[in-house]
């Protein structure tokens, strides 16, 4: 699962298990199993005012000493703008620590974590992404978890997820970038995970905010889940492909996303309607554009049939349109996907004069 999440409220920034709450997917130490310092103080060796722990440079084998460096400045600045210190977590009462945070994003039993502490024990020493961030004084209020295979240039974001009220706070940016930088450091550059279609937030953090696309959908892909995010529905899923060298990341990661707006159309310009009677699919700018409710997740507890009508919907509108070589590149703040023609221009200009404050919606 990415990108970190925060119950809706969010999936996001979830990931890996890609549950629904807000992913919100940056560890440069070079070694993950090496010990993580004390959150409540700056660690040693830290950059750009102390809020991203570095504990070793550049390993050799990197694949652009420029790109990286930028990586973690982007990803210091990120930090610093959401008030809070990432780094590694390895040490036992960390990742125990991170368990109980995962309960409390997902609503799920102490008794069934998303990724108990010991799970997270072993990911860690196996050399993978475990990362945490803490508030200026001390507190976890976000983590994120990745494996990587040795020798792959991609790495796989199993989980991540923020506290409930700081959706809008940028921690999931802020660990989302991290990982990037993380990833660079050690010659990975691309990152991929599942995410909640329906989940409009997430979506937009995903595809919009961090430069992520999609083209891959996965239907009832964890099977039933009953945590309190996605209960009540099927786990489709969508593939987030990052590519974490590419342009248009590089952008997002300095605060400039490409803008994602819904271009003026007529009524000759729609081609379905919801499943709440308004139009869900219209063609207009080039590309095809598809909406999805605002607030599944709330949706699914008061109307759990109209949920589940969104679900079919949404699934049979992303399979035709992959099957027709469209790729999901951004999504409006109104939760209007872009599903872009191949050719298509993968960006659009920033937004002229808007201050870019990245994890806010």
């Amino acid at each position: 699962m990415s990108i970190f999440f925060v119950p809706q409220t969010e999936d996001g920034v979830g990931s890996g298990r890609n549950t629904g709450a807000m992913p919100v997917n940056l560890e440069l130490s070079s070694s993950a199993s090496s010990s993580a310092s004390s959150p409540a103080g700056t660690p040693a060796g830290t950059s750009d005012g102390g809020r991203i722990a570095v504990r070793a440079g550049t390993p050799s084998g990197s694949p652009d000493s420029d790109l990286v460096g930028q990586a973690h400045g982007a990803a210091a600045r990120a930090a610093r703008r959401a008030g809070v210190t990432v780094t590694d977590a390895a040490g036992l009462d960390e990742l125990r620590a991170v368990e109980g945070l995962l309960v409390t994003v997902w609503s799920t039993s102490p008794l069934a974590p998303p990724l108990p502490s010991d799970l997270l024990r072993s990911i860690s020493h196996a050399g993978c992404n475990v990362t945490a961030a803490y508030t200026l004084d001390g507190v976890l209020c976000g983590a994120a978890v990745a494996i990587v295979s040795p020798g792959a240039s991609s790495m796989y974001s199993l989980i991540a997820g923020v506290l409930p009220g700081l959706a809008d706070a940028g921690v999931g940016f802020a660990l989302k970038q991290y990982q990037r930088a993380w990833a660079l450091a050690r010659g990975i550059d691309a990152m991929t995970w599942t995410f909640d279609p329906l989940v409009s937030r997430n979506a937009r953090f995903n595809l919009t905010k961090l430069g992520a696309h999609a083209e891959e959908y996965l239907e009832n892909f964890y099977g039933p889940m009953d945590d309190g995010i996605n209960a009540n529905d099927e786990s489709d899923r969508l593939v987030a492909v990052w590519p974490l060298t590419s342009e248009e990341s590089r952008s997002c990661s300095n605060g400039f996303p490409a803008v994602t707006d819904l271009p003026a159309h007529s009524p000759s310009d729609v081609r379905g309607l919801g499943p709440d009677g308004q139009p869900h699919l219209i063609d207009a700018g080039g590309s095809l554009w598809l909406r999805v409710p605002t607030d599944i997740v709330g949706l699914r507890g008061q109307d759990p049939a109209l949920a589940a009508a969104w679900r079919v919907i949404v699934r049979e509108t992303f399979n035709t349109a992959f099957a027709e070589g469209r790729t999901a590149r951004g999504v409006t703040r109104s939760g209007w996907y872009r599903l872009a023609a191949s050719g298509e221009p993968t960006t659009g200009e920033p937004a002229p004069g808007e201050p870019r404050t990245e994890g806010q919606s």
